[in-house]
């Protein structure tokens, strides 16, 4: 599967995920819920996945992890948040330059309708 047919199955599992729970609630609820939908329609999913820093050549766990990485392929942050910043989507982009892929879905479920919510950030895709 590509990237692109990836990422239509994410939003239309985390819109199944935003019209069962609607908007309100912590981040960790609509990551542990959107995990939940993806493998329950057969799709390989990982959650907090470890995302070591390569300083100077050396692999340094600082302690960040992906919310989830979908058919190792693409990256979901998940956030609940009154509205995206710029600084989300760098730090999108940055973890998809760290981990080496292409795709990247940020998801804020805090708003009415999810598509308003949704955006996808590339990395010489």
């Amino acid at each position: 599967m590509e990237e692109n047919e990836i990422s239509r199955k994410i939003i239309g599992a985390a819109i199944e995920v935003h019209h069962q729970l609607g908007p309100g609630l912590l981040e960790s609820s609509y990551q542990h819920c959107l995990f939940h939908e993806l493998r329950s329609r057969g799709i390989r999913v990982r959650n907090e996945v470890p995302l070591p820093i390569v300083y100077k050549g050396e692999k340094l766990d600082a302690g960040y992890r992906l919310d989830l990485l979908v058919e190792d392929k693409v990256i979901v942050e998940v956030k609940s948040a009154e509205e995206l910043a710029k600084i989300h989507l760098a730090q999108v982009l940055t973890y998809l330059k760290l981990k080496d892929k292409k795709l990247g879905l940020l998801i804020n479920f805090n708003t009415l309708l999810l598509k308003d919510g949704i955006r996808r950030v590339v990395n010489n895709l």
